[in-house]
C-alpha cells in the first residue's frame, strides 16, 4: 500500500524475454504518443537494457534501430571461461558504442538494474555503478553467458529471482507502479530434447513466481508472446513491436484514470485493510450495548 496517496508519479517495471524485449519498446513508444511521463525504471535481463537505453534519453524509435538487430548469434562470444558457453562481451560494447562508458546514477531519469547472486540466491538491485557492469549481469543467463563479477559478487540474470522488477520501483519515489510481463503463457513448447526439458523446467519456475509478483503493480500488461523466438526475431520485429504497444496503448486511459484517482484508491484499499479489523469491534460494542438495555429493563 503506498504511503502516500498523492504521489501519482510513474514506475516502469520491464521483464526478461531475451529477443522478445523488442515488445517493450513497443511498449515505450506508446507512452511517447501520449505524452506520459515515466519517472523512474527498472529492467530484469533483456529489460535491464531497454530500460537503460530509455532511462538515458533514447527515444523508443531510436531504441529500436539499436536493438531490431538484437538476436543470440549477434550477441554471443565463444568463450573458454568456466560458467557458460558465452562471454558477455558484445553487450557490453554496445553499451559503450550507443550510450557511453556510463554510470547508473547519471541516467536521465532514476534506474535499477536487477540481477542474481549466484552464491547466495540474493537480487541485487543496482541503483549506482558502473551500467554496462549492471545490465551484463542481469542479462547473463546460468549456463549460457559466463557469470559476471561485480565487487566480488558473483551474478548472473536477474530473472531468477523477480523476472518483472516492480519491488525496486516504491524505493524510487513511484506512486503508481506498471509492470509488463514478456513471458505470460499458458503452454509451453513440446520438448524435443533433453535441453528443452530443462529450458522448459526453468521457466515454469520463474513464471509461476512472476505471476505472484505481478500482483503488486498497480497496472500489469502481461504478454503471451509464446509464438516468438526467445533468441532471434529478425524476421518479425515490427509484429513484436505492435505486441507491446497495443496492449499499453490500450491500457494508457487507466494510467491516466489511476493518475486523477490516485487518493480516491488510496482510501478505498485502506478502508478494505481496516474493515476486517473494525467489523468483530462494532459488532461487539453493539452487543454490549444490548446487553446493557435488557440489564436495565
Amino acid at each position: 500500500m503506498k504511503l502516500n496517496p498523492f504521489n501519482t508519479r510513474i514506475g516502469l517495471a520491464l521483464g526478461g524475454g531475451a529477443a522478445k524485449g523488442i515488445a517493450h519498446i513497443g511498449a515505450l513508444k506508446a507512452f511517447e504518443e501520449e505524452q506520459i511521463d515515466i519517472h523512474c525504471i527498472a529492467g530484469t535481463s533483456v529489460g535491464a537494457l531497454v530500460a537503460s537505453y530509455h532511462a538515458f534519453g533514447r527515444p523508443a524509435e531510436s531504441i529500436l534501430s539499436i536493438c531490431s538487430t538484437l538476436n543470440l548469434s549477434k550477441i554471443i562470444n565463444f568463450t573458454f571461461e568456466r560458467g557458460g558457453l558465452f562471454s558477455t562481451d558484445n553487450i557490453r560494447s554496445m553499451i559503450h558504442r550507443d550510450l557511453g562508458d556510463v554510470r547508473i546514477e547519471n541516467a536521465n531519469i532514476p534506474l535499477a538494474i536487477c540481477a542474481t547472486d549466484i552464491e547466495t540466491g540474493e537480487q541485487l538491485v543496482f541503483r549506482e555503478g558502473n551500467l554496462a557492469d549492471a545490465v551484463c549481469a542481469s542479462m547473463a543467463v546460468p549456463g549460457l553467458f559466463v557469470p559476471v563479477e561485480v565487487n566480488g559478487r558473483i551474478l548472473v540474470d536477474g530473472g531468477l529471482v523477480e523476472n518483472v522488477p516492480i519491488s525496486p520501483l516504491a524505493s524510487m519515489g513511484a506512486g503508481i507502479t506498471i509492470a509488463i510481463d514478456l513471458s505470460h503463457v499458458t503452454r509451453y513448447p513440446k520438448p524435443e530434447d533433453t535441453f528443452d526439458v530443462i529450458s522448459n523446467a526453468i521457466n515454469i519456475g520463474i513464471d509461476f513466481n512472476t505471476r505472484k509478483q505481478l500482483k503488486k503493480a498497480d497496472i500489469a500488461v502481461p504478454l503471451n508472446l509464446s509464438r516468438y523466438s526467445l533468441t532471434n526475431n529478425a524476421d518479425c520485429i515490427d509484429e513484436l513491436f505492435q505486441e507491446g504497444y497495443r496492449p499499453m496503448k490500450k491500457k494508457i486511459q487507466r494510467v491516466l484514470w489511476y493518475k486523477r484517482m490516485n487518493l480516491v484508491i488510496h482510501l478505498l484499499k485502506t478502508a478494505r485493510a481496516l474493515l476486517p479489523l473494525k467489523v468483530p469491534e462494532l459488532i461487539k460494542d453493539l452487543k454490549q450495548q444490548a446487553l446493557t438495555i435488557r440489564d436495565r429493563s
